[in-house]
This record gives structure tokens, sequence and C-alpha cells, in this order.
């Protein structure tokens, strides 16, 4: 059943959705042809804002956990996209090792993995989870809610390939987004095949090259639309060399800030948008919802010289935050009855298997919704990614602002691809 959308139904937005929907053939074939120049990543998960006037990707993640919010009716999807994945890869794949991160005690995401055990089953694997964890030294069954359970076991390495003990596979899925870096066991496997590959773990992603990237794919994308690309892109800046435990690189941050703020009125006044502009400020190498701080006012930064900096001091696996991504905010429009929302779109390979709507009912309409609090409502996108409604008033039918959710997925997705051909280590082989 899809959640009732308290969304408005006129203006700018609903524009661009028709727009979308009559250029629809316009739009897949454009896909269509960007997938045969470029690689998608293995499996794509995007946060998207819908303000009203604008919508927009503001997260791209390449490891994502929260495969267990997705429907069982929308597992088809999934296997139909895993089974186009691995047999694009390595069509004799039979063994499929999963990494997962590595702490064991958050069941939550223990049967998200699961989830992905059961969708590469489905598609006809052997998958078992080979833990790298220091902790996990023989093979650890760890009850989940649900009366499931899942059975972590340790990962070994034997000259250049990974496996368990009786078990050698062809393909290796990580699940872990190597935010505390690439452990040496992960390094120099030539022999099997690593998904995502390491570089696209956060010891060497940042997401302003990411958002880099989607400025191209989105000015690309407004050409076939004949749209500003500003409807569909945040904009943002960045800064390095950033140490809050020492007040150090704070004037980058005022100034930087400062400067998109302006750039948001600016387009604000062209748009005739009466609302405050802000910016979020995040940590460059991946956050899991921490070192993120939303900032309307340039004075609002006095404060960090004054306060702990613990808020901004520090991302996932605590590694400290000295580079950070200054990122337009986008409001989002969303209510699942009375509280906050946002969709997050779920892709595998190059397509749209499902998602959820993140729901916070404690935050406002400018903050990120993905922090303690949170919960997920499950939204299938198989009819609507498949089937949108050309010629439905906008506004009126729901697959029609699915659809668009879709198409801006699938954005950010080509934009990681962009950005993965940017930092491969050995493109160079094939220059």
């Amino acid at each position: 059943m899809v959640p009732h959308l308290i969304t408005a139904l006129t203006g700018p937005i609903n524009e661009l959705e028709q727009r979308v929907l009559d250029s629809m053939p316009a739009i897949e074939r454009w896909f269509r042809l960007e997938w045969m120049e470029h690689t998608p990543p293995f499996y794509t998960a995007v946060d998207i804002r819908n303000a009203g006037f604008k919508l927009a990707p503001v997260d791209t993640n390449l490891y994502p956990g929260g495969w267990n919010n997705l429907t069982s009716e929308m597992l088809p999807l999934a296997v139909q996209a895993a089974m186009a994945a691995v047999e694009k890869i390595c069509p004799e794949a039979r063994n499929l090792l999963v990494i997962p991160e590595n702490h064991t005690s958050n069941t939550f995401y223990l049967s998200s993995v699961l989830q992905l055990k059961r969708i590469f089953h489905m598609a006809g694997l052997n998958v078992r989870i080979g833990s790298i964890s220091p902790d996990i030294k023989q093979p650890t069954t760890v009850a989940l809610p649900g009366g499931e359970s899942i059975t972590l076991e340790p990962v070994i390495r034997t000259k250049n390939r990974l496996g368990l003990k009786g078990f050698d596979p062809c393909t290796i899925l990580l699940n872990n987004d190597l935010s505390a870096g690439t452990p040496g066991i992960l390094e120099d496997i030539h022999e099997q095949y690593l998904l995502p590959p390491v570089h696209a773990g956060w010891s060497v992603r940042r997401k302003s090259r990411h958002f880099q990237s989607y400025e191209e794919v989105a000015k690309r994308f407004g050409k076939v639309l004949g749209v500003d690309p500003w409807l569909i892109n945040p904009m943002f800046n960045k800064c390095g060399e950033l140490d809050f435990a020492q007040d150090a690189g704070l004037d980058c941050l005022t100034t930087n800030v400062d400067a998109l703020l302006a750039k948001i009125r600016k387009k604000y006044k062209e748009y005739g948008i009466n609302e405050k502009p802000f910016v979020v400020v995040k940590a460059d190498n991946g956050t899991c919802g921490m070192g993120i701080m939303t900032v309307r006012d340039v004075k609002e930064l006095d404060a960090l010289k004054h306060k702990p900096k613990t808020k901004m001091g520090s991302a996932h696996h605590g590694q400290p935050v000295n580079e950070v991504i200054i990122q337009e905010g986008v409001l989002t429009n969303e209510r699942m009855n009375d509280a906050v929302a946002e969709p997050v779109v779920y892709m595998m390979d190059r397509y749209v298997v499902g998602g959820f709507y993140r729901v916070h009912a404690d935050r406002a309409v400018d903050e990120n919704l993905n922090a303690p609090g949170s919960r997920f409502v499950p939204l299938a996108f198989a009819e609507s990614t498949r089937l949108p409604r050309p010629g439905v008033a906008p506004g009126a039918s729901a697959p029609n602002r699915f659809y668009m959710y879709g198409v801006i997925a699938r954005l950010a997705m080509l934009a990681a691809s962009y950005e993965l051909e940017a930092t491969d280590p050995d493109a160079e082989i094939y220059d």
C-alpha cells in the first residue's frame, strides 16, 4: 500500500514532473546510451529531497545497508537485477562471498545482510557471509529479530584469493564502506571479482567529487529536458584542512558557507521562492548521519569557536573530520502522517529495485533525517518505475512522483559511475 503524500500539487516541481513524463522515451534512450559507455556501480542507494520547487539527491551510498526495508513484493525486481549484474561480471559464478561491516552487535544491519544473502541465493548463487573483523575467529551465529539468524565466518586469505574454510568464491561482494581505511586483507586481489572496488570506499571516496560528477550529469540531463539543472542539482562548496578541535580552517568554512548561501538566495529570488536558504555541512568522506550540521546564517558558525566540537569532530568509525562538503540544503516537503520524510531509492546494476521513506517525527523540514529516532516505511517501486502514466495531470498520480524519484536516483548512480572511473587506480592501463 502506497502511503499518502502530503505534497504540494502545484508549482514548478510538478511542471518538472510533467516534462519528465512527456520526455520519457528520450530519457530512457539517454540512459541506455550512457550505460553503453559507463559501468554502473554494483549497487546504490540514493537519499532524495523533494522541496516542492526542487528535487535533488543529497547523498549516494555505494555500500548500502537497509535491504531489509525492501518488502517481499520488491524482491523479484532485486533478484532479476542481481542476475543481470552477476551475469555481466562473472557469468560462470557459482559462489558469492559477502563481507559485511565489522560491527556484529547491530542486528538491524545484520538483517540487511541476510536479505542480501537471500536475494543472491534466489539469483542462483551459493552465498556465505565472511567477516574481516578481528573479533570473528570462528563461525559465529547471531540471532536476529523475527526468529531468524545469520552465521558470520572468518575470512581466510591465501595468496591472491579470499575465501572461507571449504568455500572458494569467484566473486566477493563488499558491504563494508571502508570508512576506517582499506585493510590489507582486501588489497592485491587479482584472481577474484571484488565488488564494488576498494576505491569506492570512504578511504578514497569524497562526497565533493561525487557531486562534482553529479553536476556534470545534471547539466547534460538538463539539456535533454530543456530545464535549469539547478532544479535537480544541489550546489556545493568544500573545505579541506579543517581541525575543529583546534579551531583551524574555520575561516575557510565561514567564507564558503557565506558564498553558497548568497548563491542560493540569488536562485530563490530568480524563482520567487519565499523560503529561508540553508546549507548542510557534512564530513566529505562518509557520515552515516554523523558529523552533520545545518547552517541558516553564517553567524551560527561563530558558535563553533566556543562550544565543544563533538558534533562535527568525528564521523563514522570515529574518523576525524578534516574535510567537509558544504551542500545547498534542500527542504523536504514529504510527510508520513505528521512526520517529515524523505525517499531513499535502491538500485542494483542499472535498475531501480525498490525503496522506502526515512521518517523522523522530531526533525524539521531543513534538518538531517538520518539520525537516531528515524524509522523506515517501505515503498514498492516496481510499478512506478516501469509503468509511469503519461498524460495524467501533474501531481494526480502517485506513480508520477515515484518515476521521477527513480530518474533522479539513476542520475546520481550515473554520477557515481563517472566518479569511480575518475578515481580508478588502474584506469591508465586502458588509456
